[in-house]
């Protein structure tokens, strides 16, 4: 069974994830630890759980998803996935940042391509599903054994992700959240990029931007 705890991070309060088996491998989704206290609050959780870190995967490369990639790869030795098709802007990650008045000198580098399919967290599969429209390669991660979806940012509570930014389009995006969140049992609980959980149902029935 997978156990994970979210954590807020940075100025775009972006919820970072660490999921974790029996076996206290784990992986670190989206981190979004902005500066030496944040970094310190992830870390300080996975030497209390003596958890041994595997890899970063991002379910999209925007800056306030990769702000703690550097810190994390230091540390633990580990590499950092995302889709393909988010390399332009995990690579831009640096020039955004400046745009926002931050400080972000590098942008991280990827280590390999996350695709649609199966990862395997020891003997717990994790589905990765392909959900562009926010970002041009956004994925989210389904793990249905425990009922949940890490979906970054392509559906809030009663609300969708931004599609302004560059690589954004409105109509694929709701495609994706039609054709790639909604066929999961309703029950499924939708832990988003930011703000707080809801459910696929919850979002089905009342999510003002898919009637």
């Amino acid at each position: 069974m997978l156990h994970i705890q979210g954590f807020t991070f940075n100025p775009f309060q972006e919820n970072t994830y660490i999921i974790y088996n029996d076996n206290k491998h784990c992986w670190i989704i989206d981190p979004g630890m902005y500066d030496a206290h944040e970094e310190q609050v992830l870390f300080d959780f996975i030497s209390k759980h003596e958890l041994i870190p595997q890899q970063i995967i991002n379910t999209h490369g925007h800056i306030d998803h990769v702000f703690g990639i550097d810190s994390l790869k230091q540390k633990y030795k580990i590499r950092f996935g995302v889709h393909q098709a988010d390399e332009p802007i995990v690579r831009n990650a640096a020039n955004s940042a400046a745009m926002f008045g931050l400080k972000f000198p590098v942008s991280p580098q990827p280590d390999f391509w996350i695709e649609p399919g199966i990862l395997q967290l020891g003997d717990e599969a994790v589905q990765v599903l392909f959900v562009p429209g926010h970002s041009p390669g956004s994925v989210a991660f389904y793990y249905p054994e425990g009922e949940w979806v890490i979906g970054g940012d392509v559906l809030f509570r009663q609300s969708i992700g931004r599609t302004d930014l560059p690589g954004g389009n409105l109509d694929t995006l709701l495609e994706s959240i039609r054709t790639q969140l909604f066929v999961l049992p309703e029950n499924t609980l939708v832990l988003s990029g930011h703000g707080d959980p809801t459910t696929i149902g919850e979002e089905k029935q009342s999510n003002p931007f898919l009637h």
